[in-house]
Order: structure tokens, then sequence, then C-alpha cells
């Protein structure tokens, strides 16, 4: 599925700060210092926490109806959405650190040279994977 929406829990405190959990997601915390902030940051909790189940071939839950939901006086519930195609989109493409090993001389070699050493595994990767650009 692309779009989920859930209900999200949000606590309110005295100072004006906010706790959004995801009642049907347990773990799916986040917190903000304003209402925007918060709302901000439980759209990015799940979005995350959805992609990270996608990931790990978790069974996603059906989200519980936002007026089944019952919260204490001066909580409320928000349903927020995340697009799934956008977050894949982005966390496929993000780039990451990966460690390569190499004889000393090699390296040393190509430090003189200035090749760029991501250049370079990117494409070799992607010649021997047979991925056209």
């Amino acid at each position: 599925m692309d779009k989920y929406m859930y209900p999200a829990l949000f606590e309110a405190y005295e100072d004006g700060g906010y706790t959004v959990s995801f009642p049907d997601l347990p773990g799916c915390i986040t917190e903000g210092d304003s209402l925007t902030e918060a709302l901000t940051m439980a759209k990015e909790a799940l979005e995350l926490f959805l992609w990270n189940m996608e990931d790990d071939n978790e069974e996603i839950p059906e989200p519980t109806p936002p007026e089944k939901i019952e919260t204490k006086k001066g909580n409320f519930i928000v349903p927020v959405e995340a697009d799934m195609a956008l977050i894949r989109a982005k966390m496929n493409n993000k780039t990451v650190n990966t460690t390569v090993t190499m004889p000393q001389w090699l390296k040393y070699q190509a430090e003189k040279k200035k090749i760029n050493f991501s250049q370079v595994l990117q494409a070799a990767l992607k010649e021997q994977l047979n991925i056209k650009n």
C-alpha cells in the first residue's frame, strides 16, 4: 500500500509541548515543543516507523478508527498520513557510508591520482549488477 492514515494521540503539557504516540503502532512515539512541531514530527515518525516495518517485512496493522480511541481530558486524536511512495524513494536514494578493504599500495596510488572512491565503487557495482543509468 502506498498511503496510510493512522490516528495519533497528542498529549499536551502545561508548557505547550506535546508527546505524540500511535495507539496502533507500539513504540512509534515522538514529541514537539509546539503543536506545529509535534504535527511535523508525528508525520516523520509515522513514515519512518512504517518504512522500517516494510523493510523488516513486518505486517502493518489496520488503523483503528479515530472515534474508537478513548482519550484523557486535554488529549486529542489527529489523523496523520504517510505517503510511502515518497518515503521509499527518499530512503532508497539516500547515501550511506560503507567500509571497503583494499591493499594499502592501491589506496595510495588512487589517492595520488585524486580518484573518487565512491564514484568508482558505484560505477563498478552498477556494471557488475548490469544496471544502466
